[in-house]
């Protein structure tokens, strides 16, 4: 499912045009987003929680010279971890 499915999905399920659908998960997308810039977390209790995590530097390998060493830097990268509800609903 992607994002124009979703968004058609809501409009749907709470009777609203497909534009507020669209809105509405553009709206969730953005305040997660922002959230996590600014070194938050969001807890959807059952179904996950969305976080940041720090990849520290590492020394790797330049993929056109392989003898080559390349310094990797530092970077935050977001992490999703699914909920008790979410894993039990897969089984």
């Amino acid at each position: 499912m992607n994002k124009a499915e979703l968004s058609q999905v809501l409009a749907e399920k709470l009777k609203v045009s497909k534009r507020e659908g669209e809105d509405m998960v553009n709206a969730f997308v953005d305040t997660i987003t922002e959230t996590l810039k600014s070194g938050g977390e969001v807890v959807l209790t059952g179904f996950g929680a969305f976080s940041v995590k720090q990849r520290a530097a590492r020394t790797g390998v330049n993929p056109q010279h392989p003898t080559e060493k390349i310094q990797i830097p530092a970077v935050k990268v977001p992490k999703f971890k699914a909920g008790k509800a979410l894993k039990d609903a897969l089984k």
